[in-house]
């Protein structure tokens, strides 16, 4: 084994910082990029970076309109990655998401089968409206967003790297649609909920895109440099006091004897993967924010889109008007 010695230490630490540094400056420029072209959604956009930072998925919750297949769009010019759209719709089949095998027949009579993607097999992928398609179809989508490969007829396909799928959901109209089981939400690293704009925005909005000509996005970054982000993201040291808030915080948003009072009105809480979610979270943020560690403002900032979707009230607390955004609120009073 090799001992590195103090200057060779030093050196690797000087070498961390640097890394740090450059990740930091693409990733502000790249949020810059949406941000010029995405107005008046700073928080979604800044999630939205987060959840790639980490590698992980991301739901985002929205009306129609509110540009969520535009930040997708946009996202993935920025980013320097491939981006695809899927739109769900009851009659949609596992083989239209994953792709297929076709019999081919070659010089001679030969027949062999041959496979041809899905387009699934996309960097940046947005599956638009996602609980409009049935449990089967959706199951496809959320293995490869699991395992990072489909299967197909017996022989596994790897999906690109990176690989990230933001799905879409619309808060309205849910007549014919499935919505996704808790074991399958708890799949997206957040969930991302989209607002109206400001008055303000939403007539920036009304100019830009009406006009002659409509702000575009530019490259900033390059799928490698991504990587190269998300890599360091992990390697980004974590203080005790922050993962024990970390832990508290999730421990406390499960019905038992450690939440107390509040535990009775939780029917089911996160399991350790919102542990993990949070612990990735709160480091890329403090990188977007050009900082070395995350501290505890980090977790409670990001608490609500991480637990938010892996939680659920019990019937009597939703019939005395509780919501899960307040009970979220009181948890993380007792961190703050």
């Amino acid at each position: 084994m090799t001992m590195v010695g103090g200057e060779g230490l030093e050196k690797l630490e000087d070498g961390i910082v640097r890394t740090a540094e450059i990740a930091a400056e693409h990733i502000q420029a790249a949020k810059s990029a949406i941000g010029n072209v995405i107005f008046g959604q700073e928080r979604v956009v800044e999630q939205a970076l987060i959840t790639v930072l980490c590698g992980g998925h991301a739901l985002l919750i929205g009306l129609p309109g509110l540009a969520k297949t535009k930040l997708i769009e946009t996202m993935g010019v920025v980013l320097g990655l491939e981006a695809r759209r899927i739109q769900f719709t009851p009659d949609l089949m596992p083989s239209d998401i994953v792709g297929s095998e076709v019999l081919d027949e070659g010089i001679g009579g030969k027949r062999s089968f041959r496979f041809i993607p899905g387009p699934i097999f996309a960097q940046l992928l947005m599956a638009d409206e996602i609980n409009r398609a049935s449990p089967r179809t959706q199951s496809a989508l959320l293995q490869a967003m699991q395992e990072h490969h489909v299967t197909v007829a017996g022989a596994r396909h790897d999906v690109p790297r990176p690989f990230h799928v933001l799905a879409t959901q619309n808060p309205i109209e849910q007549e014919g649609t499935y919505p996704l089981p808790e074991a399958q939400l708890d799949r997206f690293l957040m969930q991302i909920d989209v607002p109206y704009p400001d008055h303000a925005n939403e007539r920036k909005i009304v100019f830009d895109t009406t006009g002659v000509e409509e702000s575009k996005p530019k490259p900033t970054m390059t799928a490698d440099e991504l990587m190269a982000a998300q890599r360091l993201v992990r390697r980004l040291p974590v203080g005790e006091s922050v993962v024990e808030a970390i832990l508290n915080l999730v421990r406390s948003a499960r019905p038992g004897p450690e939440t107390g009072e509040l535990g009775k009105l939780i029917s089911w809480g996160p399991s350790p993967r919102a542990s993990q979610a949070l612990m990735l979270v709160a480091r890329a943020r403090a990188l977007i924010d050009g900082r070395l560690a995350p501290s505890i403002d980090d977790v409670l900032d990001m608490a609500e889109p991480i637990l938010k979707h892996r939680m659920a009230l019990t019937f009597a607390a939703r019939a005395d008007g509780e919501t899960t955004e307040a009970v979220i609120a009181q948890l993380k009073a007792r961190i703050g």
